[in-house]
């Protein structure tokens, strides 16, 4: 008889939680509400959007916030296993940098929640609900940190390590449905086809194919591309946008950029750079020419993707 493995009993978790449809209306309104507060600001609730995405950073920045909260969070924990140990005795100066670092936490956890919730709001089916999960017992997690501080204060520092340790377990439980996010479900992952298409030019569709300002889905050795004509300039992008995979093709060209049809993101055509976000990380370009009536095509150079 095979013992019961904790990888099965973590994944029997993650799909009760996912069956739980009747949390989709507080998912919808939630999501609205979000989506609502940054539109309410206009062009600097999209800028601010743009800076809790990690536009800026070519990088998501949730998870950099998250190492705070966890990292200040696991030195609280082994400072206060030492202070018990100890019963207290010559573990002052310990103990206050043990409050210290959960107060630290708390201010990290915060920053981290805002950033997370900004992403989670693109989300749909079931990531959408391990997200909200994952938030759920992010806030218990906070809210058990933030008791303790208040327990220490008052002088009950035995309860205030006894709550932090509860804590400490259910962020353990919240990381872990953040990882699940991130490595089963990809988000805040590159979408894109990178490093593939091929090394010399060749033909995608006959230029007459190719109206102005439309763009236009190619396959070319097997990579979806989206090709677009602005006079006499044809550019070509990575078809699969970098954020969560939306069509590329299916947008709309404003000016010299690329808006994607799910989310906005929205990338320069010359080189496939983000100009607006949720969109963290930059298409992969692709070199075109029009040669002999076709419209040619081949990957760019790595150093060309705008960073």
């Amino acid at each position: 008889m095979h013992g019961i493995r904790l990888a099965d009993v973590t994944e029997r978790a993650v799909q009760a939680i996912e069956r739980q449809q009747w949390l989709a209306p507080a998912e919808d309104r939630l999501q609205r509400a979000v989506g609502a507060a940054f539109a309410s600001g206009g062009a600097v609730g999209q800028r601010v959007k743009d800076f809790l995405h990690g536009t800026w950073l070519g990088h998501p920045l949730h998870p950099v916030l998250t190492d705070v909260p966890v990292g200040a969070w696991t030195v609280a924990a082994v400072l206060d296993v030492a202070e018990a140990a100890g019963n207290g005795r010559s573990w002052a100066p310990p103990a206050r940098r043990a409050d210290q670092a959960i107060a630290v936490g708390v201010v990290g956890a915060v920053a981290a929640a805002v950033a997370g919730m900004t992403d989670w709001q693109h989300t749909a089916g079931s990531p959408r609900r391990t997200g909200l999960v994952h938030a759920v017992l992010n806030s218990v997690a906070l809210g058990m940190y933030a008791g303790s501080l208040a327990l220490r204060r008052r002088g009950r520092r035995p309860a205030g390590r006894g709550l932090a340790l509860a804590g400490f377990g259910v962020m353990l439980a919240s990381a872990y449905l953040g990882g699940r996010l991130v490595y089963h479900d990809r988000i805040g992952v590159d979408h894109a086809e990178r490093d593939a298409g091929p090394d010399k030019f060749t033909r995608a569709l006959p230029a007459g194919d190719l109206a102005d300002g439309r763009p236009r889905r190619v396959e070319v050795s097997g990579v979806r591309v989206v090709l677009v004509r602005r006079g006499g300039r044809v550019d070509a992008l990575g078809e699969v946008c970098t954020h969560l995979g939306g069509p590329l093709a299916e947008g709309t060209v404003e000016g010299g950029a690329l808006a994607c049809p799910w989310h906005g993101s929205t990338f320069a055509l010359e080189d496939g750079r983000v100009l607006c976000g949720p969109a963290t990380m930059p298409q992969p370009r692709f070199e075109a020419r029009v040669r002999d009536g076709y419209v040619e095509v081949r990957r760019a150079p790595e150093a060309a993707l705008a960073a």
